[in-house]
């Protein structure tokens, strides 16, 4: 069930997983991976690895790694976007794909990934650099702060599915690292927060809900890795998808 490419991916050997479901993957740095920043990287898949490579280049990207196969063909690799935000792009193999999982990821389904957001001050920029690199369309997401009405960015597939979200960084998603956060909904938000705290992390930003529970909280574990949990549910407040 797990998706690989290349004869060395990254991870293959450190996944965690959630009911015998890979979900995301855990590496050891070492001097190979000393340039990797420490974020929770989503890997893209896209048409062409090297031409995304090359157009993240021209628009003020960087390149941290780039596997190439014995024939010199792009495999994967590793980019930054010009806010810093790591990803990571691998080629479409739908030959490999695992088997489609019963009740896919969803703001229900406690430990698996049921979203995907990025918060930068420069939104639009951002959004242009994504839908060049990896070939996303766009649907804007109407938001207001302040009484100014605004839009975040939700990034979609060919047939329009929303698969990730560019929010700016106001409103209810300022002070928000500008990094990839991915949403993991947990069982008990107030006490995963509790152990947060209790194991060395740190809570960046919760926010609670009409009936004062905690139904949304970006966190920083003990390593600076951010994240974002939220109540199953119950769709994120301040997450760009909940509101599409």
């Amino acid at each position: 069930r797990i998706l690989t490419t290349g004869q060395s991916p990254l991870w293959r050997e450190d996944l965690m997983s959630n009911a015998g479901i890979p979900v995301i993957g855990l590496g050891e740095r070492n001097a190979e991976h000393a340039d990797l920043p420490v974020q929770w990287m989503p890997h893209i898949q896209v048409a062409d690895v090297a031409a995304s490579a090359r157009r993240a280049l021209a628009l003020g990207g960087r390149e941290l790694m780039h596997g190439k196969d014995d024939g010199g063909r792009s495999q994967w690799a590793v980019l930054v976007d010009p806010n810093g935000a790591a990803f990571g792009i691998i080629p479409v193999v739908g030959s490999e794909a695992p088997t489609p999982i019963r009740n896919e990821a969803s703001s229900e389904t406690v430990g698996r990934i049921a979203g995907l957001d990025l918060t930068v001050s420069e939104a639009s920029v951002t959004r242009d650099f994504y839908r060049d690199v990896v070939g996303w369309s766009v649907q804007d997401v109407e938001m207001e702060d302040a009484g100014e009405r605004y839009a975040d960015y939700a990034l979609c597939t060919p047939d329009g599915t929303a698969v990730a979200g560019i929010c700016h960084a106001r409103a209810v998603n300022r002070a928000i690292p500008p990094v990839w956060l991915i949403r993991l909904p947990v069982g008990d938000l107030g006490e995963s927060l509790r152990l947060v705290q209790k194991g060395g992390g740190e809570v960046v930003r919760a926010r609670k809900g009409t009936g004062g529970e905690y139904v949304h909280a970006v966190i920083r574990d003990p390593v600076g890795a951010c994240l974002a949990l939220v109540r199953p549910g119950l769709r994120a407040q301040g997450s760009l998808q909940s509101r599409l």
